[in-house]
């Protein structure tokens, strides 16, 4: 396991800046993408939201918060790559495992419900009478 003590601080100017500058790449991206709706061919909008996605995510990726979501993302991509995944003949059996666990308990479920039933509803409430 890495461990890793995090840097507590607060961002600086620049950072503060950045972020400012890639919402407002975001946002006109999307006023851009509706304002020139009846001008500009849907795929010529498309692109030009894309556009803006993009280099909106490139300027926040160079903040502070940025360098730390990439280093986190490239940090899991490492380890999902340890991961043993399942095959299909495990995966088939813990199925049929589940499912019979499931029935077997639904139907004890059932029973004591019967039961409970059957001594509330026919043999107390009848003693009263």
């Amino acid at each position: 396991m890495n461990t890793k003590v995090e840097q507590a601080g607060n961002m600086s100017g620049a950072d503060i800046g950045k972020l400012v500058l890639a919402a407002a790449l975001l946002i006109g991206g999307f006023v851009g993408f509706y304002y020139f709706s009846g001008q500009w061919t849907p795929a010529l909008r498309i692109v030009l939201l894309l556009a803006a996605i993009v280099a909106a995510a490139f300027v926040g990726s160079m903040t502070r918060p940025g360098r730390s979501l990439r280093v986190f993302i490239s940090e899991s991509h490492f380890e999902l790559r340890k991961v043993v995944w399942p095959t299909r003949d495990e995966t088939l059996r813990t199925t049929l495992v589940i499912v019979v666990v499931v029935i077997i308990i639904s139907i004890v479920l059932g029973i004591i419900d019967l039961m409970l039933k059957w001594i509330v509803m026919d043999w107390l409430l009848k003693l009263g009478h």
